[in-house]
């Protein structure tokens, strides 16, 4: 895939960020583990009506992180979690 998404035996991919560690609840940490969506996790976000934040929430939900953790990355550390979300979608 690239190297910085690992694909896990248990479905999840770990998203690494050895290069760009990122704070969770005050905690640097160099990789985070996403769980595979379902689509109870597209439901539960219906509500929200930025799209923005509704890509936060589903993210942070996935990666059992804060939306506050996620909103404090910079986009290049954001972006490998959207990639690791794209890449469940095909």
């Amino acid at each position: 895939m690239n190297d910085f998404i690992e694909d896990m035996p248990d479905g999840t991919k770990k998203v690494k960020f050895d290069d760009k560690p990122v704070m969770v609840a005050g905690t640097e940490v160099k990789s985070i583990v996403m769980r595979e969506p379902t689509v109870d996790d597209q439901i539960a976000v219906d509500h929200v009506p930025s799209p923005a934040k509704k890509e936060i929430a589903i993210l942070a939900n996935l990666c059992e992180v804060s939306p506050e953790d996620i909103g404090t990355m910079k986009m290049v550390q954001y972006g490998r979690l959207q990639f690791a979300y794209q890449a469940f979608m095909g």
